[in-house]
């Protein structure tokens, strides 16, 4: 069966901002190389756990994976408001906004337009 368009475009923005979300760990600004290891093992399980995420809901056409996106988008957007209205935009938090956007568009997508039926079966 072939793929709608929102769908493809719910994949795509998806992996891009998992990919934004992968650069943005592994360049991060961090302390001494001690501190670096444990939390950067945890945001890369948590972006692959995402990743496997996405994948169930474009290929494999589970809605409940969408809804938990939906939710974690949701929680990021609340964590990174009170970030942005105490040091503005700056390099770590204008990624994490870019990031927040693509992932927004792309849940759009999946939820509108061809992609609806996709998700009910």
């Amino acid at each position: 069966m072939k793929v709608p368009n929102n769908v493809v475009w719910f994949e795509v923005l998806l992996y891009l901002s998992l990919t934004l979300d992968a650069l943005s760990v592994a360049f991060g600004d961090r302390g001494s190389v001690g501190d670096l290891l444990a939390p950067m093992f945890l945001e890369a399980g948590l972006i692959l756990l995402l990743v496997y995420f996405v994948h169930l809901a474009a290929q494999k056409r589970k809605n409940w994976p969408r809804w938990v996106l939906t939710a974690l988008l949701v929680l990021s957007v609340l964590s990174l408001l009170p970030e942005l209205a105490e040091n503005g935009i700056e390099i770590g938090s204008g990624i994490e906004l870019v990031s927040c956007v693509l992932t927004a568009v792309g849940l759009y997508c999946s939820y509108t337009g061809d992609a609806r039926g996709w998700f009910n079966a």
